[in-house]
């Protein structure tokens, strides 16, 4: 039997271990609880210090309440304050007008951009010849090239990244027959002045420019008839009309072959000029491009002299160029052709109609020149792919049509009149396609288009200066484009048959370039080059880059 004091205890015991397990909030506190004595004392005493602790934090808070504004104004106006006030200021508009001094001295001292010269659109980039329509498309099986035909193509030429399309002539001519030469027509076997509107409106659609050629007698050698026809004031009336008649049609500029016979009528040239600027408004300028059968440097420097009143004049200065394998003649005539030009704007064609077809090798070198050197590149409808002539017949000779793919014909027409001509060509080039050269990165095709972009956007190849680069092989022909502080472009070409290595120098050059381009497909381009000593392939061109360095 158990005594009273045991189980008051353990009645105690057991309402302390009800009281332990309630959460802190729900335990219960009062007065009476708290004055017992035992375990019970000390539950509420951990009670009592926790209120005790809260009272405490309490008087802190109270105690932190800030300085008020007339005691912060009171410290503010210590001479302390106010000095330290005055340091930090000084401070900060020294530390301001130093950064400022500085920005002046980096603005005043670094180099300045070169003023942009104004440019032509002809002077932007590549100008596309297809002045043989008939042989370009036949867009009606009837076995000639046609207007329509043309308009079908026209996102393949925007694919070229030129800015021009030479076309034509087109006009009705008779040959020898003035009385039925019509310079305003278009010759029927072409098409009708409906569609060559149509040619106008997709060419504009691809920001290309279209430039007619309006050599009026262009079916016979002589292109202006007789001395006394192209001298008669109605003559000159009929071309200064249809001048003026195409320009109001929208054609970009007017071309005039074989201007060498124009040349004694020298007001006759300024009143065509003075034509195409009367239409020329901003970015549709139009220009006046003439054309010469001249080869000889003599003659051709004499007609540059002679025909400011004309905007581009092409010729065949370069003929047989590199043909000779030896670089430094081509040096030799490049530069001097720049020198004779002047201030004026000189252009370069190669190959077809005029050359016929060069050889692979040597158009790979030319592409590579004309689209680098200052000036306007001419390039002929095919040569872009290494059209050949016929076999065993010269270039201007023969009607060679553009070949588009490996279908019959070469897809140029589905005349089955055509096909049995049309084999004559080699097998080889069934290669010799748009077709076939469409993403093979190392045609010909490839090459031209990379060379023609880089052409129009680059501003050492749109204007740049031109500097020859002596080197010790004379095969090998060199030079650089630089304008101001952009990119600069280093040429090499090789016009020998057999490798050539050489080490080139130069006050602008660095010690190393990179590789842009090469006429060779098995050259690894975005390398790095050392110019100390480097090897060409054969016949091989290289286009090099390097940065502006201050």
């Amino acid at each position: 039997m158990s005594s009273p004091g045991v189980t008051q205890d353990t009645e105690l015991d057991l309402k302390d271990v009800e009281l332990s397990d309630l959460d802190t909030e729900k335990q219960p506190i009062n007065s009476a609880l708290a004055s017992s004595p035992g375990s019970m004392g000390e539950k509420n005493g951990v009670v009592k210090v926790k209120v005790a602790e809260e009272e405490e934090e309490g008087e802190l808070v109270a105690k932190f309440t800030g300085l008020s504004k007339e005691e912060l104004l009171q410290v503010a106006g210590t001479p302390g304050w106010v000095r330290t006030r005055w340091v930090l200021l000084i401070l900060f508009w020294l530390g301001w007008l130093g950064m400022l001094a500085g920005a002046i001295v980096i603005i005043v001292q670094a180099p300045r951009c070169k003023e942009l010269p104004q440019q032509k659109w002809w002077q932007k980039g590549g100008i596309y010849r297809i002045q043989s329509v008939e042989s370009f498309q036949d867009s009606n099986a009837d076995g000639e090239g046609d207007l329509l035909g043309l308009k079908q193509r026209m996102d393949y030429l925007n694919s070229l990244k030129v800015k021009g399309l030479v076309i034509g002539p087109l006009h009705v001519n008779l040959k020898d027959d003035l009385a039925g030469t019509n310079l305003q027509a278009i010759d029927a076997k072409f098409g009708t002045a409906a569609e060559f509107q149509e040619v106008l409106q997709a060419a504009k659609k691809k920001s290309l420019k279209v430039i007619l050629d309006l050599t009026p007698n262009y079916k016979s050698q002589s292109p202006w008839f007789s001395p006394e026809i192209f001298t008669s004031s109605n003559f000159q009336d009929k071309m200064k009309a249809a001048i003026d008649f195409w320009l109001k049609e929208g054609v970009s500029g007017i071309q005039i072959g074989s201007i060498e016979h124009v040349l004694n009528e020298t007001q006759l040239l300024i009143e065509w000029k003075n034509l195409t600027e009367k239409y020329g408004v901003d970015d549709n300028s139009r220009v006046l491009i003439a054309t010469t059968h001249k080869w000889d440097p003599r003659s051709i420097f004499s007609l540059i002299n002679e025909t400011d009143a004309v905007d581009l004049l092409t010729s065949q200065y370069l003929l047989g160029l590199g043909q000779d394998e030896h670089g430094d003649t081509s040096a030799r005539l490049i530069d001097t052709y720049i020198q004779a030009s002047g201030e004026k704007w000189p252009s370069w064609s190669v190959g077809r109609p005029d050359f016929g077809f060069v050889g692979e090798h040597l158009l790979r070198l030319y592409h590579m020149l004309i689209y680098t050197l200052p000036g306007t590149p001419f390039t002929d409808f095919g040569d872009e792919i290494g059209l050949r002539d016929l076999p065993g017949q010269p270039a201007e000779s023969t009607l060679v049509r553009m070949q588009w793919d490996n279908s019959v014909n070469f897809g140029f027409s589905k005349d089955p009149q055509l096909s049995r001509r049309e084999q004559q060509q080699s097998a080889a080039d069934s290669n010799v396609t748009v077709q076939s050269q469409t993403g093979d990165k190392s045609s010909v095709l490839k090459l031209f288009r990379d060379l023609s972009e880089l052409r129009g956007k680059e501003r050492s190849l749109l204007h740049g200066d031109f500097w020859l680069v002596s080197t010790p092989d004379p095969r090998v022909f060199a030079y650089l484009r630089v304008w101001d502080q952009n990119r600069r472009y280093l040429v090499v070409l090789n016009f020998d048959l057999q490798p050539s290595t050489v080490s080139l120098t130069h006050p602008l050059l660095p010690s190393e370039v990179t590789v842009e381009l090469s006429t060779v497909p098995h050259r690894e381009l975005k390398q790095q080059l050392s110019l100390s000593k480097f090897t060409l392939a054969p016949s091989e061109g290289l286009l090099l880059s390097f940065p502006y360095v201050a």
